[in-house]
């Protein structure tokens, strides 16, 4: 089976969030399970410079507004998969992030960089572009490459078969209906039935319409987005898809997260020997600049700061957690980058406890793993969160997650009940409602079992023997494909 996978950034050349890391890691996967795979990417400057080998397939020409479009084929560096670039200097090659600026405004031209992708993935599905491989399923990731499934519905004789992955539908890539004639479709897409959306059109709509399936990073955030409460506007569409929506559940890369073999960490370790774990405690509280104590509970959040994913709650319950007699050495990390106003008051609250809340604005993927190795408890309070990577990574550290029962949360943790710790299950610590006061209990509670060792070691051991391995994740793709080849409706 030949499969073309079609997203904005992957790991590790670019990298906004979770997206990356499953496009770096889901092909490979799907390769070692016997699949043919490709990928295509714009022709960002990190990803023009990190592939490897890269030879001229076509020139396209003048399109979308870029005056000349050119497509390579190379290889990622590290994995040996095949890559094709759209290369379009005039509409990929600037600074920023692949969807911002500098100054964090949206770029006005991200209608036509992201119709681009779509369009060239479809006509590579019809063989046009590279007659020596032509794919049998396209499968288009999160909103930036979800028009590819609406041109590949406009051809008379339908290509491949369409895949579209939702890795998180608050981004819905939403653009004003005076600009639908630069995608150059066909009029008859823009009504309600099609793409267009509250008097605008979407892009993510495209994938939720003309896929022939459409699938989720997890089972529960499937079920969710069928919901007014996290349909975010497009659940009617969804509920109309019926069983042609499903959840498979990311997986983690363990070439890359593995305590065992991580080179980044200040000392590997095992469920066997967890001595290392200690170590990599006392580095993070000297890097952090925390009171060095082995016996101080270290909470972490390594995260964008959005609301979404719940940072506002965690920004109420941190005074009543720090003034707590029962919580008086806790300590917390946070590292990520995100709204503005949430950046500043976490800046705000480690000035307020100094040795005790340390903050590292930005995104650094070395840090990210000594702040998940050198934790004991990961944070991750989403509103909403259709997958989650976080709480997987610690789980495979040894760090005990702290999560919100929703999306791939709720299918990845298993609450430390009394009856979940009785018979060996519990991998960590749940809440329910979206409240501050939510958050600060589960928080008290996390510490009080903390203190003591027996029930946390066996948290800890239990986490680190959960499997949720890609291939696991590839064999259930593949079946999918299968479905979507055979039944094409």
């Amino acid at each position: 089976m030949k499969v073309l996978h079609v997203a904005a950034e992957i790991f590790p050349l670019v990298k906004t969030g979770g997206l990356a890391d499953v496009v770096g890691a889901l092909p490979q996967a799907l390769i070692a399970s016997g699949a043919q795979v490709r990928l295509l990417l714009p022709g960002l400057p990190a990803i023009v410079q990190g592939v490897k080998l890269q030879k001229v397939v076509c020139t396209i020409g003048a399109i979308f507004g870029a005056g000349q479009v050119t497509l390579r084929l190379g290889k990622m560096v590290d994995s040996g998969v095949e890559v094709y670039i759209v290369d379009a200097p005039y509409l990929y090659k600037r600074p920023g992030s692949p969807y911002q600026g500098l100054d964090g405004s949206e770029w006005s031209d991200n209608v036509q960089r992201f119709a681009l992708l779509g369009w060239v993935a479809a006509h590579l599905a019809a063989g046009e572009f590279d007659t020596g491989w032509t794919p049998d399923v396209l499968h288009a990731h999160d909103w930036h490459a979800a028009m590819a499934c609406a041109y590949v519905s406009c051809r008379p004789v339908t290509s491949a078969a369409t895949i579209f992955t939702v890795h998180n539908l608050a981004y819905q890539g939403v653009f004003p209906v005076d600009d639908f004639h630069l995608l150059h479709l066909p009029s008859r897409l823009m009504v309600p039935g099609g793409l267009e959306y509250h008097g605008q059109f979407s892009f993510m709509k495209a994938g939720l319409k003309y896929a022939h399936r459409v699938t989720t990073v997890s089972p529960s955030y499937a079920r969710e987005i069928a919901t007014g409460e996290f349909g975010c506007g497009l659940d009617g569409v969804i509920r109309a898809r019926g069983a042609h929506v499903s959840g498979i559940l990311n997986g983690v890369d363990s070439t890359v997260w593995n305590p065992e073999a991580d080179t980044l960490i200040a000392a590997n370790y095992s469920a066997n020997l967890l001595d290392g774990k200690a170590r990599c405690k006392e580095a993070l509280q000297i890097e952090m600049g925390l009171k060095v104590d082995p016996y101080a509970p270290v909470f972490a959040v390594v995260s964008r700061l959005t609301s979404q994913k719940g940072l506002d709650l965690l920004l109420s319950a941190l005074p009543a957690l720090m003034e707590d007699s029962r919580c008086a050495d806790a300590q917390l990390v946070i590292q990520g980058t995100g709204e503005l106003t949430l950046e500043a008051a976490f800046t705000a609250a480690a000035k307020l406890h100094p040795g005790r809340v340390s903050v590292r604005l930005g995104y650094d993927e070395p840090q990210a793993h000594r702040v998940i190795a050198g934790a004991d408890a990961m944070l991750v309070p989403s509103r909403f969160e259709p997958c989650g990577l976080t709480q997987l990574y610690a789980l495979r550290y040894g760090t005990v997650p702290v999560v919100r029962r929703v999306g791939g949360l709720a299918d990845t943790v298993v609450d430390a009940t009394p009856e979940a710790l009785r018979n060996d299950t519990a991998t960590g610590f749940m809440f329910g409602p979206a409240t501050p006061t939510a958050l600060g209990q589960v928080l008290v509670h996390t510490v009080q079992q903390y203190r003591n060792p027996a029930i946390w070691h066996h948290l800890m051991l239990r986490g680190m023997a959960q499997n949720f391995s890609w291939s696991a994740a590839a064999a259930q793709y593949l079946v999918l494909y299968e479905d979507a080849i055979r039944n094409r409706h």
